[in-house]
Protein backbone atom coordinates (compact mmCIF):
# COMPACT_ATOMS: atom_id res chain seq x y z
CA UNK A 1 0.00 0.00 0.00
CA UNK A 2 1.56 3.35 -1.01
CA UNK A 3 2.25 6.13 1.45
CA UNK A 4 -0.67 8.59 1.67
CA UNK A 5 0.01 10.88 4.61
CA UNK A 6 1.92 13.76 3.06
CA UNK A 7 2.76 17.06 4.72
CA UNK A 8 0.45 19.41 2.82
CA UNK A 9 -1.80 22.38 3.42
CA UNK A 10 -5.06 21.16 4.91
CA UNK A 11 -3.62 17.98 6.42
CA UNK A 12 -4.99 17.32 9.91
CA UNK A 13 -2.31 16.30 12.41
CA UNK A 14 -2.26 15.21 16.03
CA UNK A 15 0.16 16.99 18.37
CA UNK A 16 2.28 14.32 20.07
CA UNK A 17 4.42 16.49 22.35
CA UNK A 18 4.30 19.79 24.20
CA UNK A 19 1.63 21.96 25.75
CA UNK A 20 -0.88 21.18 22.99
CA UNK A 21 -0.43 17.40 23.39
CA UNK A 22 -3.42 15.44 22.09
CA UNK A 23 -4.94 18.31 20.07
CA UNK A 24 -5.96 18.04 16.45
CA UNK A 25 -4.41 20.81 14.35
CA UNK A 26 -4.46 21.69 10.66
CA UNK A 27 -1.33 22.49 8.68
CA UNK A 28 -2.01 25.90 7.08
CA UNK A 29 1.47 26.57 5.68
CA UNK A 30 4.88 24.92 5.49
CA UNK A 31 7.64 27.17 6.86
CA UNK A 32 10.65 25.02 5.97
CA UNK A 33 11.58 21.35 5.94
CA UNK A 34 11.34 21.12 9.73
CA UNK A 35 8.40 23.36 10.67
CA UNK A 36 4.84 24.10 9.72
CA UNK A 37 2.35 26.80 10.57
CA UNK A 38 -0.53 25.06 12.34
CA UNK A 39 -3.91 26.23 13.52
CA UNK A 40 -6.99 24.86 15.26
CA UNK A 41 -10.29 26.43 16.35
CA UNK A 42 -9.29 26.42 20.03
CA UNK A 43 -5.67 27.55 19.77
CA UNK A 44 -3.53 30.43 18.54
CA UNK A 45 -1.89 29.92 15.15
CA UNK A 46 1.79 29.15 15.48
CA UNK A 47 4.80 27.28 14.18
CA UNK A 48 5.30 23.67 15.16
CA UNK A 49 8.12 21.27 14.47
CA UNK A 50 7.19 18.23 12.35
CA UNK A 51 8.63 15.99 15.07
CA UNK A 52 5.82 17.18 17.33
CA UNK A 53 3.13 16.31 14.77
CA UNK A 54 1.68 12.98 13.77
CA UNK A 55 -0.12 13.16 10.43
CA UNK A 56 -3.59 11.66 10.13
CA UNK A 57 -5.49 10.40 7.08
CA UNK A 58 -7.88 13.37 7.28
CA UNK A 59 -7.36 16.25 4.86
CA UNK A 60 -9.53 19.34 4.36
CA UNK A 61 -9.68 21.59 1.35
CA UNK A 62 -8.42 25.05 2.38
CA UNK A 63 -6.33 27.76 0.73
CA UNK A 64 -2.84 28.57 1.99
CA UNK A 65 -2.93 30.54 5.30
CA UNK A 66 -6.72 30.94 5.58
CA UNK A 67 -8.46 33.23 8.06
CA UNK A 68 -9.59 31.59 11.31
CA UNK A 69 -13.26 31.85 10.26
CA UNK A 70 -12.56 30.11 6.92
CA UNK A 71 -10.61 27.36 8.68
CA UNK A 72 -13.41 26.70 11.18
CA UNK A 73 -16.02 26.58 8.39
CA UNK A 74 -13.87 24.15 6.36
CA UNK A 75 -13.35 21.93 9.41
CA UNK A 76 -17.09 21.88 10.10
CA UNK A 77 -17.88 21.18 6.44
CA UNK A 78 -15.36 18.31 6.33
CA UNK A 79 -16.70 17.00 9.68
CA UNK A 80 -13.16 16.55 11.01
CA UNK A 81 -14.14 16.04 14.66
CA UNK A 82 -16.65 13.31 13.83
CA UNK A 83 -14.26 11.56 11.40
CA UNK A 84 -11.56 11.57 14.08
CA UNK A 85 -13.85 10.24 16.81
CA UNK A 86 -15.03 7.43 14.51
CA UNK A 87 -11.53 6.40 13.44
CA UNK A 88 -9.92 3.50 15.30
CA UNK A 89 -7.01 5.76 16.33
CA UNK A 90 -9.37 8.38 17.76
CA UNK A 91 -11.47 5.80 19.60
CA UNK A 92 -8.32 4.27 21.11
CA UNK A 93 -7.19 7.67 22.45
CA UNK A 94 -10.67 8.34 23.90
CA UNK A 95 -10.57 4.99 25.73
CA UNK A 96 -7.07 5.74 27.05
CA UNK A 97 -8.22 9.11 28.42
CA UNK A 98 -11.28 7.53 30.01
CA UNK A 99 -9.18 4.81 31.67
CA UNK A 100 -6.66 7.37 32.94
CA UNK A 101 -9.47 9.33 34.60
CA UNK A 102 -10.79 6.33 36.59
CA UNK A 103 -10.40 6.44 40.34
CA UNK A 104 -9.51 3.46 42.52
CA UNK A 105 -13.12 2.36 43.11
CA UNK A 106 -13.91 2.54 39.38
CA UNK A 107 -10.89 0.35 38.62
CA UNK A 108 -12.09 -2.10 41.29
CA UNK A 109 -15.58 -2.24 39.75
CA UNK A 110 -14.02 -2.78 36.33
CA UNK A 111 -11.95 -5.67 37.68
CA UNK A 112 -15.06 -7.31 39.15
CA UNK A 113 -16.96 -6.90 35.87
CA UNK A 114 -14.09 -8.55 33.97
CA UNK A 115 -14.04 -11.46 36.41
CA UNK A 116 -17.81 -11.87 36.10
CA UNK A 117 -17.65 -11.76 32.29
CA UNK A 118 -14.84 -14.31 32.21
CA UNK A 119 -16.92 -16.65 34.40
CA UNK A 120 -19.90 -16.42 32.05
CA UNK A 121 -17.69 -17.06 29.02
CA UNK A 122 -16.11 -20.06 30.76
CA UNK A 123 -19.56 -21.52 31.58
CA UNK A 124 -20.81 -21.11 28.01
CA UNK A 125 -17.63 -22.66 26.63
CA UNK A 126 -18.02 -25.62 28.99
CA UNK A 127 -21.63 -26.09 27.77
CA UNK A 128 -20.51 -26.07 24.13
CA UNK A 129 -17.72 -28.55 24.83
CA UNK A 130 -20.15 -30.85 26.66
CA UNK A 131 -22.63 -30.72 23.74
CA UNK A 132 -19.89 -31.53 21.22
CA UNK A 133 -18.55 -34.40 23.34
CA UNK A 134 -21.93 -36.20 23.53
Amino acid sequence: MPFKRYVEIGRVALVNYGKDYGKLVVIVDVVDQNRALVDAPDMVRGQMNFKRLTLTDIKIDIPRVPKKKTLIEAMDKADVKNKWENSSWGRKLIVQKRRASLNDFDRFKLMLAKIKRAGVVRQELAKLKKENAS
